[in-house]
């Protein structure tokens, strides 16, 4: 199956909820377990949108979502040159190098919207999308010792960054 990595539009939108929420409920991945409420996740895409923040998205030959990944906004002016990454697949759109993509075409949105810091979490025992970030020079600044906690247990996470 074909996938392109291109930029995200409204007409994305609710394909990218579904996406969401499916990679959500894993319980594995994100910090969320399920999806937020449409209105709030239509209100995060679109405030990402009209900032120009990076928001790219993997589509199938349908047209349908399999994978996103976004920089978004900090808060604080003094914090303004920072963007938090943001990326997920389905399970069906993994190891296909889709990840490589989406990383590489919101990091170079980032430079072009003039951030100079990305930023990312990500859970100690992902060792896929460490390797991934690894490999596209994000570096390790810590770690965050329980930082999410699903079903009663608590995982650790790398904090990880690339700077311009």
């Amino acid at each position: 199956m074909t996938h392109s990595v291109v930029t995200t539009e409204e007409r994305h939108f609710e394909s990218l909820h579904k996406a969401l929420d499916t990679v959500a409920r894993e319980k594995k991945y994100l910090a969320q377990t399920q999806a937020p409420p449409w209105e709030q996740s239509l209100a995060f895409y679109r405030n990402v949108l009209a900032e120009g923040f990076p928001h790219v998205v993997a589509v199938d030959v349908s047209d349908r979502v399999v994978g996103w990944c976004d920089v978004s906004p900090v808060f604080g002016n003094s914090r303004a040159h920072i963007g938090i990454l943001g990326i997920a697949l389905l399970p069906e759109a993994r190891g296909l190098g889709l990840g490589t993509q989406l990383l590489r075409a919101a990091i170079d949105r980032s430079w072009a919207r003039g951030l100079t810091r990305i930023e990312l979490s990500v859970r100690a025992d992902n060792l896929n999308a460490k390797a991934l970030y690894e490999r596209l020079g994000f570096e390790h600044e810590g770690l965050a010792r329980r930082a999410s906690r699903i079903d009663g247990i608590y995982h650790d996470a790398f904090r990880m960054a690339l700077l311009r």
